[in-house]
């Protein structure tokens, strides 16, 4: 059994039809439940639910408190290499754009990694196009052995692996993997995925739970915002999280709900996700999936951010450059941030909101208020 038949059987459903039938009931249904099943899902991404966001907040708050008190992990992306054989309407990296290609020697990543590590941070995103000839297993291997010269927590976020391939890295001791579905639509993932191995819609939807199934601590999922409609996107991709945290209880699962964001091409997101829209969709993923870690990028601008923190998320980037080797150098971003605050600007926010910035998340210590906690 896998996501795959369960995608299929949502796939059918009606859904113009349902987001017109469900109503303010059904909202207040989902809002009275502890533990809530697809129907209380879809009305609270329903326009229904819209007049009940306040109320949608406040319940989230309270569940975040419960399941992760005022912890925030902070960590932040690095690239390693540019190269890409895909053809892919919406990134940078795309094998249609002509630019320098860059791919870090182990001296660079070391200084890369020297870098950030001064910053404080403990949990570093290594991040690749996808060329298994630019990067092969063992470049990776050898990646996240110099990573962890430098940091407790790697987490990977590349192409799609075997389980056998997962689990050499989760050997060489990474523990997390983020991995985007971009669109769970498959006629508009069939679209904008113009050549390359990353057409195989299977092959990516499935990469999750080979990911589990390799040991790894951390599987981190979601949609590219805008690429389709987005209430049925954040549906699936939350029902996706549901059926991976059920099935692997020793693995963290969590959601992220990036927003599309400009990049070298010219590519229109089909669907245009307003900043309430985006409240209602992290809203819903925290009351529907209440012990799930919740992502928030650079994606979105400092304001917004200072603003969601309170509202279900458990994970921030901080200090974050797109770019192959961007802490040390210069290099071709594959899609523009909005939120270019340092580390300690982060920090420093996160304290006066009345959180606690975490660098490293699973070793129970008691640390004084007002202090992050640092290994």
């Amino acid at each position: 059994m896998s996501f795959g038949p369960i995608l299929e059987r949502l796939e059918h459903y009606p859904y113009e039809e349902l987001w017109k039938e469900l109503g303010p009931q059904d909202v207040r249904r989902a809002l009275s439940r502890d533990r809530l099943e697809e129907r209380d899902l879809l009305a609270l991404l329903s326009p229904a639910a819209e007049p009940f966001l306040e109320v949608m907040a406040q319940k989230a708050q309270r569940l975040t408190r419960t399941h992760f008190g005022y912890a925030m992990q902070l960590f932040t992306p690095m690239y390693v290499s540019d190269f890409c054989i895909n053809k892919c309407t919406y990134c940078s990296f795309s094998a249609d754009f002509e630019f320098p290609r860059k791919r870090l020697s182990m001296d660079q990543l070391r200084k890369e990694a020297e870098t950030i590590a001064a910053t404080g941070l403990k949990h570093v995103l290594m991040l690749t196009g996808e060329s298994r000839q630019a990067t092969p297993m063992d470049y990776l291997v050898d990646c996240v052995h110099v990573l962890r010269e430098f940091f407790p927590s790697v987490s990977i976020e590349i192409f799609p692996l075997r389980t056998e391939e997962y689990r050499q890295l989760v050997e060489a001791g990474a523990d997390g993997l983020t991995l985007y579905q971009e669109v769970y639509h498959r006629e508009t993932y069939s679209q904008i995925h113009v050549k390359g191995p990353k057409r195989v819609y299977r092959n990516r939807l499935e990469a999750p739970e080979r990911a589990c199934q390799a040991g790894f601590r951390n599987v981190n999922i979601g949609a590219l915002l805008g690429m389709y409609e987005w209430r049925r996107e954040a549906f699936h991709a939350c029902m996706h999280a549901r059926y991976l945290q059920d099935k692997y209880r020793d693995c963290e699962i969590s959601l992220s709900a990036p927003r599309f964001r400009p990049y070298l091409g010219e590519y229109d997101p089909q669907s245009l996700v307003s900043d309430r829209n985006l409240v209602q969709i992290l809203l819903a993923y925290r009351l529907f999936m209440p012990r799930a870690g919740i992502t928030l990028s650079t994606r979105e601008n400092g304001e917004l951010r200072d603003h969601l923190v309170h509202l279900g998320i458990t994970k921030m980037s901080a200090g974050v450059s797109t770019e192959v080797g961007g802490h040390t150098g210069e290099g071709t971003p594959q899609f523009e941030i909005s939120d270019d605050r340092s580390v300690e600007d982060i920090r420093l926010m996160l304290y006066k909101a009345g959180f606690q910035p975490v660098f490293k998340d699973w070793d129970c210590l008691a640390e004084p208020a007002g202090q992050a906690i640092r290994l």
